[in-house]
């Protein structure tokens, strides 16, 4: 074991979390047990350094252990998001479904997360969707009863939407009730980012035209940023997330203002559920 990992005398909190922060620079992920070793402190005091770092948005705590918080070069695609944490995703779209009322206009953001309302939305009376995604317009084209609107642009293959200029202006000539915004890349301190800049401006443009905007995402997204900022997440009216996003976390955008909705449970096999809101998270009166 390295002089850098066992430090030889005593660290002030300060100097271990900067520590901390240049161990898991070069490991990406640790477990608590490993950083009692490389730390040479005991395990409350690890969990206590790892809320602290998670506060400020330099780490993010996952099962058993932290990661670094970093920047997202990348988005995936869209066959490799269809992949990925499907019941979280089904858990947030049945909790979001619950703001879902009969004649209303809704605009689903591109992305497999939004995606998962479609079997809720047509449930519904008199609903007209908006959407810049492929994939949601291909699953509303069979149901006469749900009118949908989509916003054209330039197309991105990877994710199967559009996006753009083009898109953007679309959206600015609707009135939507509720938009529901996706995203690959959230935190405290940056908002809602991406590494695509063409994404930006249909985002915003959807936001601007809608009387709420709800952000509908994972935790496992938490604590990863890009380079173009979309929006703070003060500007949605709530955030709806899974039961993966910490403690810490919650109550730091409690602290912020920020409505929180964290849905728990399994949703069942076809997305199903009540729309209730055990995990919610609100701001302080």
């Amino acid at each position: 074991m390295s002089s850098e990992e066992t430090p030889e005398t005593p660290l002030i909190p300060d100097q271990r979390r900067e520590l901390l922060i240049r161990l898991l620079r070069g490991h990406e992920v640790l477990s608590v047990h490993q950083l009692t070793e490389m730390l040479g402190v005991s395990h409350m005091t690890v969990r206590r350094d790892i809320a602290a770092l998670e506060r400020q948005g330099r780490a993010v705590s996952v099962p058993g252990g932290v990661r670094i918080a970093g920047q997202l070069h990348h988005e995936p695609s869209f066959v490799d998001k269809s992949t990925m944490d499907q019941p979280a995703k089904l858990a947030i779209a049945a909790l979001a479904a619950g703001l879902l009322q009969d004649d209303t206009t809704v605009y689903l953001d591109a992305g497999t997360t939004c995606q998962a309302l479609v079997p809720h939305l047509v449930r519904h009376q008199g609903m007209t969707v908006v959407t810049n995604d492929f994939t949601t317009a291909n699953a509303l084209m069979g149901n006469p009863d749900v009118e949908v609107i989509h916003t054209g642009g330039r197309i991105e293959h990877a994710n199967r939407s559009t996006v753009g200029r083009l898109a953007a202006q679309t959206l600015g000539h609707l009135a939507l009730d509720i938009a529901y915004i996706s995203t690959s890349s959230w935190d405290l301190q940056h908002g809602v980012t991406t590494p695509s800049p063409a994404k930006v401006e249909v985002k915003q443009a959807a936001m601007a035209s809608a009387s709420r905007s709800v952000l509908l995402t994972g935790s496992a997204k938490y604590g990863t940023f890009g380079m173009y900022r979309v929006a703070g997440l003060d500007r949605f009216d709530s955030v709806v997330t899974d039961s993966g996003l910490s403690r810490t976390a919650r109550e730091a955008l409690r602290r912020q203002g920020v409505e929180t909705r964290v849905a728990s449970g399994d949703p069942g096999p076809e997305g199903a559920g009540d729309g209730g809101d055990p995990g919610a998270s609100r701001p302080a009166p």
